[in-house]
């Protein structure tokens, strides 16, 4: 993603809040294409959407309490 521009705001908690939406956003996406592969009758890319989902599903997970601690302690 060379042309990308660079992130607008220097804090961390802004680049992990940012990835924490790419990855919940992900979760969405996979089912939709999970969905159609299966439609489709190609579980072996059904089954593929469905584990890149759930890797993402845990990426989220962690993401939230990851932000959560550091909201915390910037409270504290």
């Amino acid at each position: 993603m060379a042309n990308e521009p660079q992130s607008p705001v220097k804090d961390p908690n802004y680049d992990l809040i940012s990835i924490l939406e790419a990855s919940l956003h992900m979760v969405w996406k996979m089912e939709t294409y999970a969905r159609d592969a299966e439609q489709a009758g190609d579980t072996e890319l059904a089954h593929w959407f469905r584990a890149i989902q759930e890797n993402n599903r845990k990426a989220g997970e962690q993401g939230k309490q990851l932000l959560a601690q550091r909201l915390q302690n910037q409270a504290g």
